[in-house]
């Protein structure tokens, strides 16, 4: 089965007033999850990340209240750019392959 990869936003700083505008989102705080269920077993992955937002166009603002989660996911992913979202999104899938099949373990101490 393949990974699921889903984009979450977990806070937004705004500020006040911006020219014109009010409640002007300026960082967006985000986190990229991966699930995968083998069997019985469920295997999951994240990321977190911020990034700042910059001047607001007044043209094509969105008021805070009207802000939707995939407006947030959308603007957080174009500032990152395509490479790093897929940058992300393979390190996802990364941790999961680790976690079913890992290169390094913790083993009990021979003298305990």
């Amino acid at each position: 089965m393949a990974v699921t990869k889903t984009w979450d936003v977990v806070a937004m700083d705004s500020a006040p007033t911006e020219g014109s505008l009010s409640d002007v989102i300026k960082t967006v705080h985000w986190t990229a999850t991966g699930t995968e269920t083998v069997g019985s077993d469920t295997y999951t992955s994240s990321s977190y990340g911020s990034v700042g937002l910059g001047d607001a166009d007044s043209s094509s603002f969105t008021a805070f209240a009207s802000v939707t989660k995939a407006n947030a996911v959308a603007w957080a992913q174009a500032v990152l750019g395509s490479d790093e979202v897929t940058s992300i999104e393979t390190s996802l899938e990364t941790q999961i392959t680790e976690q079913k099949t890992p290169t390094i373990e913790s083993k009990t101490l021979p003298w305990s």
